[in-house]
């Protein structure tokens, strides 16, 4: 049994979907695991994970401003606001995406379909550092 950790630092520049698929990839190649599954967590209660088409950018433009239409700032009933408008409306998108992701590896690399990446969702507008953690473990 093998099992490997490590921390992803991703800087972001505002709201938005960051794709980290590259950064996971590596790390499972690094390793060794042939046949296992990788584990991604982040570790912020105002930004989450999303496996998503990463093939056309509008794919993710449109759940961006889904989001926004969903859970919109400025909403007169939100009372958890110190941090600024966009501070509710983050932790109510966080909560309805994930915050872990568990991918299965085979022959040495995860198993995503065609289309899919990984992304980091920013649901903060200024610009954060988010740590996500990445554990590996198999065979």
């Amino acid at each position: 049994m093998i099992a490997n950790n490590a921390t992803l630092v991703i800087q972001t520049r505002g709201k938005g979907t960051y794709e980290i698929t590259q950064e996971i990839e590596d790390f499972v190649k690094k390793s060794s695991v042939k046949i296992g599954t990788v584990t991604v967590f982040v570790k912020h209660t105002s930004a989450s994970l999303v496996i998503m088409e990463n093939a056309d950018p509008s794919a993710r433009r449109d759940l961006e401003e889904y989001f926004e239409r969903l859970v919109p700032e400025r909403t007169p009933w939100f009372t958890h606001t110190q941090e600024g408008v966009d501070d509710m409306p983050s932790h109510i998108r966080m909560a309805l995406t994930r915050t872990c992701e568990v991918i299965p590896i085979v022959a040495g690399k995860m198993t995503l379909g065609t289309w899919q990446g990984i992304f980091l969702f920013e649901h903060r507008r200024a610009p954060h550092q988010r740590s996500i953690v990445l554990m590996v473990m198999g065979e």
